[in-house]
């Protein structure tokens, strides 16, 4: 863990069985590096806004690292950019830090799916370490001005390994729930430029969203980084196949 930013010490917490958040995970070097490389991978990749199968658009604009990514599925497509090593071995790290405060989450699951897109967890099959996650898909979501993330689960992906989640830029509320329903309870925290999140184990399904953005809360290197307010920046890892 890095030293706090602001000068204001948070704790990690644990959000759910299996869903850790750790504070000021990545130092200034490693956010401006990954801003940067958001921006290089952003015009090869021109971010898109999704449309759902019901006809809503989000207000959240996307581009995929590894696996291209549309609601609900994900396909394979040479002109995407690959996940580079440098970022594997970062989430790697990731479930190393957070296994020290609930080993859960950092369960990469050695079973195969259930046919129904969810890797059966409790099935007698020791669960692997960090060392073994290989996330094949990364998305990189981008919030601009009022831009939010609805309440849902993570479970287009045939696997039941964590999700890696790294934000940048703007703060904003993470609201984390239950895998059974959208509503209460939930835990809201505070995510900052430089957090990690990470979820697995019995938390893998559960239903979370970005309910508010603090527009203009970017930390003030991040604009003299990109020569503009980033808006919030978020990117997750995982494993679809």
């Amino acid at each position: 863990m890095t030293e706090p930013l602001f000068g204001v010490h948070r704790e990690p917490a644990v959000l759910g069985p299996g869903a850790v958040h750790v504070p000021d995970w990545l130092s200034r070097d490693q956010q401006e590096y990954l801003l940067r490389a958001c921006v290089e991978w952003a015009a090869v990749r021109v971010p898109r806004t999704m449309v759902l199968p019901g006809g809503g658009r989000m207000s959240v604009r996307t581009f995929s690292l590894g696996r291209d990514y549309s609601p609900y599925r994900y396909d394979d497509d040479e002109t995407i950019p690959p996940i580079p090593e440098w970022l594997l071995r970062a989430a790697r790290s990731a479930l190393i830090s957070v296994a020290e405060i609930d080993p859960t989450a950092a369960a990469v699951d050695a079973d195969t799916t259930d046919g129904r897109g969810v890797a059966p967890h409790g099935s007698g099959m020791a669960p692997l370490g960090p060392a073994e996650y290989t996330p094949d898909a990364a998305l990189v979501n981008l919030y601009g001005p009022g831009a939010t993330m609805g309440l849902h689960q993570d479970r287009d992906e045939a696997r039941g390994d964590p999700v890696v989640s790294l934000s940048l830029g703007d703060a904003c509320t993470f609201r984390f729930g239950t895998p059974e329903h959208r509503g209460r309870p939930y835990t809201d925290v505070r995510l900052e430029s430089g957090d990690l999140v990470v979820f697995g184990g019995p938390s893998r399904l559960a239903f979370h969203g970005v309910p508010k953005v603090f527009d203009g809360t970017a930390p003030a290197w991040c604009r003299e980084v990109l020569g503009a307010a980033p808006g919030r920046v978020n990117i997750t890892l995982r494993r679809t196949r």
